[in-house]
């Protein structure tokens, strides 16, 4: 058992090697110090496979025209966790989703600062909190899942499956923010009896917009629920294109999300078309509309990332580390997330702080009043049906996949038993 006394003179040699370290008349030790730094960072090395190229992989986890820089298999967790910091071509796609959750934490945190904002625990705000759990979910999945599919051929088909999900209940976010926060009626007064105001004498925005009746139902009953059916035949389809349909599985995956974007977006498309009565010569009742056409421009050009494989496509094996299309991909997606976020906070500032931007000035403020079922209850509702839907096509793949795991262990093996004599 380690004593004091032995705790001290081990503490006394380390500071005399940083004292010799420092002294320039002693140079010799100071090398001897580094060369055992280097053997160190060696042996961590040596605890990593050899990358490998695409010819000594199986063609299920190849990426078209990229030619290197492929780990897979029988990496353990820790050699996943350590190769982050090791150039391969999964390195960036894990960093430009990871990084992205520290920005967007940050702009989150915005509207809790806000003077005279409510609790960050109050009602209105959950609405709000189950978007950045969408928006979390979403960018830790997508990380992870680049990170860790080296360890099998099933855990990389139930990573990505995963990460589908998490895209799909990130859609479900978006839709309960638009819902409480750009809403044709958000923030809007009460009219009814016992409301807050007579519509009499001051017509509420839902009111004096010419808004159809079938509208009024599709927003108020059918919005969130047609959400999490577009979402849930998204996590279907997506997870198919693993299984079947592979050809044409990045085309498939773009055009399956643009159902959840469409379906989303409605309320924006709504007051997008009408002019607001309360902001005299505005051409929309949407003044934070920027952030939205920003939010369709990153979105588009993701989409053209993810189907056209540009640059790898013009020039194979240049880009195989860094700068290849899904790295652009996931920037554009954060960047359109981001974009999004700016727009529901401005959202939320106008019917927070600033209530005659949406409201009649004469009019007292009215705040959305959503529930803790009408939104954590919807996500949790949802991230079950999806949980079900991955852990059966997992079980599909673990029976697919796993009876090709041993000899294609056995096959890598001697592939690197090679490259290493």
């Amino acid at each position: 058992m380690t004593t004091t006394k032995e705790l001290i003179i081990r503490a006394n040699r380390v500071e005399r090697v940083r004292t010799l370290c420092g002294d320039s008349s002693e140079p010799a030790r100071c090398q001897t110090l580094r060369r055992y730094q280097r053997m160190i960072l060696w042996k961590c090395r040596e605890l990593l496979p050899p990358l490998l190229k695409h010819t000594d992989v199986p063609a299920r986890i190849t990426e078209s025209f990229i030619l290197s820089g492929y780990r897979f298999p029988n990496y353990s967790v820790v050699q996943c966790l350590v190769s982050a910091f090791r150039p391969t071509n999964e390195t960036g796609n894990f960093w430009t989703h990871f990084l992205p959750v520290f920005v967007f934490g940050f702009y989150f945190a915005e509207p809790f600062g806000w003077e005279n904002s409510v609790p960050a625990n109050d009602p209105f705000f959950y609405p709000l909190w189950t978007y950045f759990i969408g928006v979390f979910c979403l960018l830790m999945a997508s990380s992870m899942a680049h990170l860790l599919n080296s360890m099998s051929l099933v855990v990389r088909e139930v990573c990505f499956f995963v990460d589908y999900g998490t895209i799909s209940a990130y859609t479900v976010g978006s839709s309960l923010a638009y819902r409480y926060y750009i809403h044709p009626g958000a923030g809007i007064p009460e009219t009814s009896a016992g409301g807050h105001n007579d519509s009499r004498e001051q017509p509420s925005l839902s009111s004096s917009l010419p808004t159809a009746p079938e509208f009024s139902v599709f927003f108020e009953t059918f919005y969130i629920p047609s959400s999490c059916l577009v979402a849930v035949i998204c996590v279907l389809a997506c997870c198919n294109t693993r299984q079947r349909w592979r050809t044409y599985r990045y085309v498939i995956r773009t055009l399956v999300f643009l159902m959840p974007f469409l379906v989303a977006s409605t309320p924006i498309f709504y007051r997008l078309l009408y002019a607001s009565p309360h902001l005299p010569g505005s051409t929309s009742s949407f003044p934070t509309a920027g952030f939205f056409y920003w939010h369709c421009f990153w979105l588009v050009a993701s989409a053209v990332f993810n189907i056209s494989k540009v640059p790898e496509r013009l020039s194979p094996g240049r880009f195989d580390i860094w700068g290849h299309s899904h790295q652009w991909f996931h920037v554009c997606t954060f960047l359109s997330i981001l974009e999004e976020l700016h727009m529901i906070t401005g959202e939320v500032r106008a019917i927070l702080l600033h209530p005659t931007l949406v409201v009649p000035p004469a009019s007292p403020r009215h705040l959305p009043s959503p529930s803790a079922a009408s939104t954590y209850g919807v996500m949790l509702l949802l991230q079950a049906s999806i949980a079900s839907i991955i852990a059966w096509f997992s079980y599909c793949a673990k029976g697919i996949h796993q009876p090709q795991a041993g000899q294609q262990g056995k096959e890598v093996l001697a592939i690197r038993h090679l490259k290493c004599h």
